[in-house]
């Protein structure tokens, strides 16, 4: 099995495919990287041979910021902006769609399930 950036890669997958389980590259950054390397992108992850794995993973290392160093620096990214009060820092702590999309319709990936009310249940007033 093939680990590259600390993902074990799916052996019945074509590299080209293969690459973009590793978080940070998508298909262009694969395509890069199996041009630089000189690895054919029709190759499956099973025929790789030894010398074109530990290729890719050194491309990948010196080359790229993936996996666990990418999803710091976002996390980071994001907490700075909460810290400065940016107001995209105010959307992400709120909750709220962060780049402008509306919210009075739609938005419910962010906002979450739709609150319903309960029937039957009065409010107490007070006397």
């Amino acid at each position: 099995m093939a680990r590259i950036a600390g993902i074990n890669i799916p052996l019945n997958k074509r590299i080209e495919v293969g690459l973009t389980y590793v978080y940070g590259i998508g298909p262009s950054q694969a395509k890069k990287v199996l041009a630089k390397t000189g690895v054919d992108a029709n190759t499956y992850v099973k025929n790789l041979t030894d010398d074109e794995v530990v290729k890719l993973r050194d491309t990948i290392d010196a080359d790229l910021t993936v996996e666990g160093d990418l999803r710091r620096e976002r996390s980071q990214d994001v907490k700075r902006l909460m810290e400065i009060g940016a107001y995209r820092g105010l959307r992400h702590r709120r909750g709220l769609p962060v780049k402008g999309q509306r919210t009075k319709t739609n938005a419910r990936t962010r906002k979450g399930p739709k609150r319903m009310s309960i029937a039957g249940k009065k409010k107490v007033t007070k006397k």
